[in-house]
């Protein structure tokens, strides 16, 4: 799958960056349909703790899922989405599965 990471406002290290791949890359596992991915990593100018923002775009055939999640760390939106987009392509599977 390919994963397209963008940073918004800000440069983005090679290490997070590596991070976002490999938990993106897990999602294949779930759903092996995918055709592509975009990361989006923002800071918001608040002044509230919370100001990372991530949001993940998958492409699957026929559909796309969109997760928005704002945190702390870029590592823990990232997990969140991904636990999020995990159930949503497990759904996905199932309905596909039932249609079959």
């Amino acid at each position: 799958m390919k994963v397209s990471v963008h940073a918004v406002n800000f440069a983005v290290d090679a290490k997070l960056v590596n991070f976002v791949q490999t938990r993106v890359d897990r999602l294949e596992k779930y759903y092996d349909k995918v055709v592509c991915s975009d990361v989006y990593l923002k800071v918001e100018n608040t002044s509230d703790k919370e100001n990372k923002l991530v949001e993940i775009k998958l492409n699957v055939p026929g559909d796309d899922f969109v997760v928005k999640k704002q945190c702390k760390t870029f590592e823990e939106a990232v997990e969140l989405s991904a636990e999020s987009l995990e159930r949503m392509l497990l759904k996905r599977k199932e309905k596909v599965r039932l249609h079959i």
